[in-house]
């Protein structure tokens, strides 16, 4: 008797940490090699060494932490910056899987039939990007 008590406290623990893992969009600094993530319940931005983007809505993950939104990539051109010289913003859909503090990230460009990552990010980690020249 006693371990069906333990049994169906650990199981109601478990779908309690789903539901709050689920509950909302996801917020807060993301970081990895050559990748830089700032979420908000709205949407984010994404740096990389060589380009950057944003995530325009919010990011939330379903009951088996996967997520899917939509955003745009601008791609850097390398080289001096050139006044007035905007590089093309570009429609993008990211997707990737949340399992705790660990996410993965991945970029599709369609217009350029262009895939970036993926990549591995931590909350509250620090990017680690490399200058694009």
């Amino acid at each position: 008797m006693r371990a069906l008590l333990v049994l169906a406290a650990f199981s109601a623990m478990g779908s309690q940490a789903s539901a709050i893992a689920t509950a909302g969009p996801l917020t807060g600094a993301w970081g990895g090699e050559h990748v830089g993530l700032e979420l908000d319940a709205e949407g984010g931005r994404v740096r990389y060494d060589c380009a950057a983007g944003t995530i325009d809505g919010p990011v939330l993950p379903g009951a088996s932490g996967r997520f899917q939104a939509n955003g745009a990539h601008r791609p850097n051109l390398g080289g001096p910056e050139r006044q007035g010289r905007e590089p093309p913003l570009l429609p993008a859909i990211y997707t990737g899987t949340v399992r705790g503090d660990i996410m993965t990230l991945s970029v599709r460009v369609p217009s350029r039939a262009m895939e970036i990552g993926p990549f591995t990010l931590r909350r509250g980690a620090e990017p680690i990007l490399l200058r694009c020249l």
